[in-house]
């Protein structure tokens, strides 16, 4: 098994969780206040290429005003290296945005 999908322990993961991103389970979930729908949907259009020239998919789900990002490897039921480097991508993109994480 190659590295970027190894299973990562719940240590390794907070190690490396973006600001405001938490761990569920075997996923890891970030929310982000967008203020407008405009905002959310941008975000989620550089959220899905992103994901796309990764090879590696998301679910999200877009609502007035925020956008959450769930992020697992489905293929080995829970969350790697992949998940984190995407979940940077999508930290970095609302961050270019203006857009913060949801406050807890």
């Amino acid at each position: 098994m190659a590295d970027a999908e190894r299973t990562l322990t719940s240590t390794e993961i907070a190690a490396s969780l973006p600001s405001g991103w938490t761990q569920s389970g075997e996923s890891i979930t970030a929310g982000y206040d967008t203020g407008d729908f405009a905002t959310g949907l941008d975000l989620v259009n550089r959220i899905g290429a992103a994901a796309e020239a990764a090879g590696h998919h998301p679910d999200l789900t877009l609502t007035y005003p925020s956008v959450t990002v769930t992020l697992t490897s489905h293929d080995v039921g829970g969350v790697t290296r992949r998940d984190l480097d995407l979940a940077e991508l999508v930290a970095q993109h609302a961050a270019t945005l203006g857009v913060s994480p949801a406050q807890e």
